[in-house]
């Protein structure tokens, strides 16, 4: 649930004069002193450049900036580069008057080595890192000649992460003195297409920012430049100081019309998953709170103000309790309580009067936390639909009660056993992070610091807001056996609104046309299988923009997952498995020239026939119920429909007595709705809301009419579904799903199964026999008189009760029909003929209907007997007796 921070870069280029007895060497290790110390004029930045190029969320990033020294004497110049925590550089080089000094990616304790004796012999500099919050720092001096030009590039990239339900690419925009050239460009290619693109800055006005400022996106593509010229850096008219010194924040996301996304280039591909208008699955959350002497003053008092908002946000699904620990434990309740209004009035007072106390017994209010969420699940007091959490939040480590680390983490893993995750909030740096970091991974959760600033409580409020709305659990992702080789992390125990699951991997057959992708999770009301056909032309033809993304990206993008993958297993790993892991990290760091924690970048310059030597280091490992589930592919079809109404909207009745059948058509006008089927038994209805045509045809002086939306409804099951063209619609009882005709979904809970196929049918069954089949029919979207439309099909009724009655329902018992004295009529293909049905002499025409259940395009042609006048002699009444006021 990391941020996604964008990945660029803050940057600082400075000029400061030489000391004098500088070495010879063109770098030069900066220490603690103040960057801005013997800043000079006689450097001039002329140009800086930041490109960022985001091909499905993977971004590749180049820093370029170029310097000149107009002094007659030799100047050092310092390039400070922050950059995401998460970012990898791959690579930087130095070009002095058009001489390139690359970098060469090696083993950490190679190049350590190297770096070492190079520093015994005096004639070394390096680059050197500090880390802040969500940015890491990399900083590299060089001695520029009287005259000579400098350039650095520096390049890195990054996987982004989604987060509160966007992309948030962060900017620290920092160049200390105006530049001839500036720009920040940001290009970006999503296949899904980009939902929305802005922009914004801390540093300059709105009035401002925008004649500097451009943006724009269409479809795929979105685009972003920042481009201030001298007089708009200036912090005032008169000034020759930069105003551009803050954040440079630019929010996208991409369209999610279907909840999944897979591209594949080269034998390597990539899988998004981000589902949305699922309800959300109740939580039952144990706030294990440090209260110890060492949180008095601010600390508590953030902690405070962070919780109060944090009830605010429960939801009255959510149990919630707080344990808080200092040299003992105390509780707030006996059990998990339910957040109603009531009690959540009750744990405000509680908070408010919360306070500091003693020393840090974090053993035994973790142990208690947990044990309170295992005796919940056991006595039943939860949702069985539910998931459990801790939270739990300290600013020291233990001092009282158990304090070894390994025996805690021992404790708490078999406490646990794998039910929940475990989420630790590191307050402030007086503590070990890696103990809290590695505790929670080994638990299925993450770590996260909290820094002692003025926002900590709004820290406390977004580490919260990450979890807060868990739509899945249980999730995993699957792939075709023998088909995926090397596959990144592909089961996850929660899915997060907002969030995404990315999995990545390679094909053992770059050549296969198609495969197919499932996820599963537990719903808060269902069982859900969500399913991607992957069909390779499709997916060439939608990555066909290729001079617009960077090479091989999905090949770095699966090798990135799986590093950083690597990386965190490794955190919690011991003896031949960690060699292992380290083993594996190492070789794909050094193959992919990724900087990571386990290499180095090296930057050597020859002179006076020595090798002169930069280093580049990544930081170390900074302290910082069950239910069947049913599922029908697209080849699958259900068993011959019974009954059906399609199309204009023609009733076909099937009579298995005469192995015939009946059809009749209803005229009504746009908006009636019609009730299908209605059993006061099972619960079950029907009904049908009518569409026309945008307007009539040239050659048709009527409008024709079809079904644009369908309601069924089960009473007893307090189950209502919505099939529209655009969409579908479930509610259990107020919880409400929502999924799209992209989708290829099976939802599945007790006397339930729903199964959409991917823009082609629904088919609901209610246990074992009932079924029924929506057909979806879709047309050009410019048509210039039809629009889409869906049939309704029957494949099962035998279930139904005797007393079900409907426009369709009324024959689902069985019923007999004559008929004689066949004869011309005025079309010679049609046929007249006489029939005798429930006690009616009519007059019909044989004819013929389409059954789309196959293929809603062309159709199979069904023989009938057409009933004229609205079926009136066959169904029960007259139509109109069958109108009701709406779906539900």
């Amino acid at each position: 649930m990391a941020s996604a921070w964008w990945p660029c870069l803050i940057l600082a280029l400075l000029s400061s004069l030489a000391a004098s007895g500088l070495p010879r060497s063109p770098f030069r290790l900066l220490g603690k002193r103040s960057l801005l110390e013997g800043v000079a004029n006689s450097i001039e930045v002329y140009s800086t450049k930041i490109s960022c190029k985001v091909t499905s969320r993977f971004a590749h990033n180049v820093v370029t900036t170029r310097a000149v020294n107009r002094a007659d004497t030799a100047k050092e110049v310092s390039f400070d580069v922050e950059l995401p925590k998460t970012a990898f550089i791959t690579n930087f080089t130095l070009t002095i008057d058009g001489v390139t000094y690359p970098g060469n990616v090696k083993e950490k304790e190679v190049a350590r080595k190297q770096y070492e004796k190079a520093v015994s012999q005096g004639k070394t500099a390096g680059l050197v890192k500090a880390s802040g919050r969500k940015l890491e720092k990399f900083t590299v001096s060089v001695n520029v000649a009287a005259g000579s030009n400098v350039t650095f590039e520096l390049t890195y990239e990054e996987l982004l992460k989604r987060h509160k339900g966007k992309y948030e690419m962060y900017l620290k925009v920092q160049p200390k003195q105006l530049v001839k050239h500036f720009e920040i460009t940001a290009d970006i290619f999503e296949p899904q297409g980009i939902s929305m693109l802005d922009a914004e800055a801390s540093f300059i006005t709105n009035d401002l920012l925008g004649s500097a400022l451009t943006k724009s996106f269409s479809g795929k593509k979105g685009h972003v430049s920042f481009k201030p010229s001298l007089d708009q850096q200036r912090s005032c008219p008169t000034c020759t100081d930069s105003l551009l010194d803050g954040d440079f924040t630019i929010i996208y996301d991409v369209n999610r019309e279907s909840p999944a996304n897979v591209q594949v280039v080269n034998g390597y591909f990539v899988h998004f998953f981000a589902p949305q208008g699922l309800p959300v699955v109740p939580k039952n959350v144990a706030f294990v709170i440090d209260v110890s002497g060492s949180m008095a003053g601010r600390k508590i008092e953030q902690t405070r103000d962070a919780l109060l908002k944090i009830l605010e946000d429960m939801k009255k699904d959510d149990y919630l309790n707080f344990i808080l620990f200092s040299g003992d434990v105390t509780i707030w309740k006996d059990h998990l309580v339910q957040a109603t209004p009531e009690n959540l009035q009750e744990a405000r007072e509680f908070v408010k009067n919360i306070d500091d106390n003693g020393m840090t017994n974090l053993n035994d209010g973790l142990m208690m936390g947990i044990s309170m969420l295992n005796q919940a699940r056991e006595e039943h007091r939860i949702p069985e639909r539910s998931t459990s959490i801790v939270i739990m939040l300290t600013d020291g480590d233990a001092n009282i009660g158990e304090r070894r680390f390994e025996k805690i983490q021992e404790n708490v893993r078999n406490a646990i056993g794998g039910k929940f995750p475990l989420y630790n909030l590191g307050f402030g740096t007086n503590l070990n992070y890696n103990f809290l970091e590695t505790m929670a991974l080994q638990n299925h959760g993450f770590a996260r610091r909290i820094y002692e600033d003025s926002d900590a409580n709004l820290q406390l409020q977004g580490f919260y807001e990450e979890v807060a709305n868990p739509l899945l659990t249980g999730v995993e992702v699957e792939y075709p056996e023998n088909a995926i080789l090397d596959l990144t992390q592909n089961n996850y125990q929660h899915f997060y609104d907002g969030s995404e699951i990315v999995v990545a991997g390679r094909l053992v057959d770059k050549d296969m046309n198609s495969f197919k992708a499932d996820v599963k999770g537990h719903g808060a009301i269902n069982d859900l299988t969500f399913t991607e056909e992957v069909d390779m032309k499709e997916v060439e033809k939608a990555l066909q923009e290729r001079d617009y993304i960077f090479g091989n990206y999905i090949e770095r993008l699966w090798a990135y997952l799986t590093i950083e993958q690597l990386l965190e297993k490794r955190k919690n790993a011991y003896g031949e498995e960690k060699e292992n892991l380290t083993a594996q990290a190492l070789d794909l760091s050094l193959k992919y020239h990724f900087v990571t924690p386990l290499t180095s970048m090296v930057v050597t310059k020859p002179e006076d026939n020595e090798d002169q030597m930069a280093i580049a280091d990544k930081p170390g490992e900074v302290t910082r119920g069950t239910a069947s589930m049913s599922f029908l592919t697209s080849s699958q079809q259900p068993s011959t429909p019974y009954y059906y109404v399609d199309g204009d909207p023609h009733f076909i009745i099937h009579v298995p007595e005469r192995d015939d059948a009946i059809c009749f058509n209803i005229d009504e006008e746009p908006g009636t709705v019609l009730r299908l089927i209605q059993d006061p038994v099972t619960g079950l209805t029907v009904n049908g809301q009518i569409i026309g045509d945008k307007k009539g045809s040239p050659d048709s002086k009527t409008i024709k009419t079809y079904f644009g939306k369908l309601g069924i409804t089960n009473t007893q099951m307090d189950l209502r579904i919505e099939v529209a063209t655009e969409k579908i619609t479930l509610w259990n009882g107020a919880a409400q799903s929502t999924f799209s005709w992209l989708d290829t979904v099976a939802v599945t809970q007790d006397g339930l199964s729903v199964m959409i196929n991917r823009k082609k049918n629904m088919v609901v069954s209610f246990g074992d026999g009932v079924t029924f089949v929506v057909v979806l029919h879709q047309v050009w979207k410019k048509h210039p008189v039809h629009q889409d439309f869906l049939g309704f099909y029957v494949v099962d009724s035998h279930r139904m009760s005797v007393q079900t009655h409907g426009l369709l329902g009324q024959f689902f018992h069985p019923f007999d029909f004559k008929v004689s004295n066949i004869r011309p009529s005025s079309d010679p293909t049609k046929p007249d003929a006489t029939m005798v049905v429930k006690n009616h002499q009519l007059t019909v025409t044989r004819g013929s209907q389409k059954d789309y259940r196959k293929n809603a395009t062309i159709g199979t042609k069904v023989a009938c007997w057409f009933i004229h006048n609205n079926g009136e002699g066959l169904i029960d009444g007259v139509h109109t007796d069958y109108i009701v006021p709406d779906l539900f």
